[in-house]
């Protein structure tokens, strides 16, 4: 079967490549793939920055966003065949450590975790793949179009439980959200926020294209300018940019005792300076928490599913602005100004479109 691939440690090594069907090690249900998302962490993996391959093997499939149909399970699986799927991306470690045990292989102790198309685990950009039941997600067939969207909608997921929680500490009643950055897990990340009621706020630096009437659309405000200009003091911040000028302001303009949660990854090797003194004077009178958070276990996976079900689909549609087939792989990565979302179809995924269309 065919699979797009990287070599670990070379620089833009992308290709297809012809690959053994999965074994039945790798889990009782059988899956055939019907899309595949790609994110920037595909693109720093293509560019070698970072990628492991499995144990004994000299390429890695890529892919960690995912939607397939089950091909084949066992009758106590839970599943059947034809049920709708999404595979999880991080695996506990094998030890395992005591959250990984805890199932929350997401706050992983020791580092030993694997992730499908990311660390140590072939992803799902491949025509069949297997997993363990629970190691998937089953979809309400009605999130065909869109449950590839699923995998990112659990990175913030787990970010507003977090939020949520820790606003359990004391008195918390939040009223404003600020959502830095309108990529796809920004947009969701205001989705969800939405969904909670609150008034959503969204920084971004484009002033065209889809992005701000995707947030218009939602119910949520559209900000071109920089955070402390709009003079909003918010109290919950979900920062998606890990742009360093970006991530200050969101350490800095907020309420009293309010929350922000880092969610973007930053570049390295760059200097910026800060009055470490002043932003610790800051937090320590107004009460503040900022956090970081990454990935995401089960339960947010089953919110994750539960947001997009509640959410319009078509908005959602909106949100994947290509769909790409897998043998036009490099075309998907070609960066176009109107880009959102781009997905890869797998040869089912296509099939499947052009019957229902």
């Amino acid at each position: 079967m065919r699979a797009l691939a990287v070599t670990p440690g070379e620089k833009d090594s992308l290709h297809l490549r012809e690959v053994p069907d999965p074994g039945n090690g790798e889990g009782q249900v059988l899956v055939e793939a019907l899309a595949v998302g790609l994110c920037g962490t595909d693109s720093e993996i293509i560019a070698a920055d970072y990628g492991e391959a499995p144990p004994g093997q000299d390429y890695l499939v890529l892919g960690h966003e995912n939607l397939g149909r089950v091909i084949d399970a066992p009758p106590d699986s839970g599943l059947a065949k034809g049920d709708l799927v999404v595979g999880i991306v991080r695996r506990p470690d094998p030890e395992p450590c005591k959250a990984c045990a805890a199932g929350e292989w997401d706050m992983c102790l020791n580092g030993k975790y694997t992730e499908h198309g990311i660390k140590g685990l072939d992803g799902f950009a491949r025509e069949r793949w297997r997993a363990d039941a629970g190691a998937m997600v089953k979809l309400d067939d009605s999130l065909r179009d869109v449950g590839v969207l699923l995998e990112p909608t659990t990175i913030v997921a787990k970010a507003w439980e977090q939020i949520n929680r820790i606003g359990q500490r004391a008195f918390f009643d939040p009223h404003t959200a600020v959502v830095t950055g309108a990529g796809p897990v920004g947009l969701l990340a205001a989705l969800l926020g939405v969904q909670q009621g609150l008034d959503v706020h969204v920084f971004d630096i484009v002033t065209d294209g889809p992005k701000p009437q995707l947030v218009r659309d939602l119910g949520a405000t559209y900000h071109s300018e920089p955070l402390p200009d709009a003079g909003i003091k918010p109290n919950i911040l979900v920062e998606c940019t890990g742009v360093t000028p970006v991530v200050l302001d969101a350490l800095i303009c907020r309420a009293q005792d309010a929350i922000t949660c880092l969610t973007g990854v930053s570049g390295t090797g760059k200097q910026t300076r800060v009055d470490v003194g002043a932003l610790n004077r800051e937090e320590v009178l107004m009460n503040g928490v900022v956090f970081g958070s990454v990935n995401a276990n089960r339960r947010h996976y089953d919110a994750g599913a539960e947001a997009l079900a509640k959410a319009d689909p078509d908005w959602l549609r909106r949100l994947i602005s290509r769909r790409v087939p897998l043998e036009d792989f490099s075309e998907a990565f070609k960066h176009q100004d109107d880009d959102v979302k781009v997905v890869l179809d797998l040869p089912a995924g296509a099939r499947e479109g052009n019957e229902q269309s």
